[in-house]
């Protein structure tokens, strides 16, 4: 799969419509966050279930705000609508891959219960 430009017109709409999602900032003017792209980009064609977006916090700076991104690269892994592990820095091919395979192994069954508790105080 290709990555996907996440802004603020399509950010929320991607996190709620996926299950796994990982978002990677950046800035045209960080050369770390440049010479990362094609690491993200190979991990993207590997994993083709998951959901790899990239933040321009330059286009976008409300969504690294929101996020409190106050150092770039930095990558944000959200499973089921929930983040579940940042990475600030230069990362190379293995360390994403440990750190997708960690965020494919998690379990979430805490956060569905808290989900379904939480849906039940709505009713």
């Amino acid at each position: 799969m290709a990555v996907v430009k996440l802004t603020k017109a399509n950010f929320k709409q991607t996190i709620e419509s996926n299950n796994f999602v990982i978002v990677d900032f950046w800035a045209p003017w960080c050369e770390p966050c440049v010479a990362f792209t094609p690491t993200f980009e190979a991990a993207a064609a590997k994993n083709p279930d998951i959901v790899f977006g990239m933040v321009n916090t330059e286009a976008d700076p409300e969504i690294g705000d929101y996020f409190e991104v106050n150092q770039i690269p930095g990558i944000l892994v959200i499973r089921d609508q929930a983040g579940i592990h940042t990475q600030i820095g230069e990362i190379g091919t293995p360390a994403l891959d440990a750190i997708i395979a960690w965020a494919r192994e998690r379990d979430m069954s805490a956060l569905h219960e808290h989900y379904a508790a939480e849906a039940n105080k709505k009713n």
